[in-house]
């Protein structure tokens, strides 16, 4: 039961800080005003995406947590989840490009950190957050090219 309540407890933390996190910190005219790459997907995809992502980032933390609550992998992935809450507002909320990059670059190195201290340790954590990576890297790219662009 303590497991069960343990993954439960992680999924509506991390989606629900996640949606607020979004929802706090809408694109807003400021964001359509800027030139935007040809790779930039629709606004639509950006919901199902981090919410089955924010999903799997949960259940690798409950898993971490259950196996060791103290070690360097949990502060990993608590620095990570940081990061990721702190990049909408940086992006978006102060209308920054460049203050987004400073936070999505160490979230990104975070991420790829958290991936191979889990690897020898518990494989399926790791696994967990590939899609992750993948999509951040995405995200890093967009934002650079933002950046770039205006």
């Amino acid at each position: 039961m303590k497991k069960i309540l343990t993954y439960v407890l992680f999924i509506v933390l991390v989606v629900g800080f996640g949606a607020l996190s979004g929802v706090s910190n809408m694109p807003g005219e400021w964001y359509q005003s800027l030139e935007q790459p040809f790779f930039q997907p629709p606004s639509w995809v950006f919901g199902p995406v981090w919410t089955t992502l924010y999903v799997l980032i949960a259940i690798a933390g409950a898993r971490t947590w259950l196996e060791a609550p103290a070690s360097g992998r949990m502060q990993v992935w608590f620095a990570q989840m940081l990061l990721n809450f702190l990049w909408s507002p940086a992006f978006f909320g102060s209308e920054s490009p460049i203050l987004g990059l400073l936070v999505i670059i160490p979230l990104l190195v975070s991420i790829i950190v958290f991936v191979r201290l889990s690897w020898n340790r518990d494989r399926v954590s790791g696994w967990l957050f590939v899609p992750y990576i993948a999509w951040v890297g995405f995200a890093t790219l967009l934002n650079l090219s933002i950046v770039v662009l205006n």
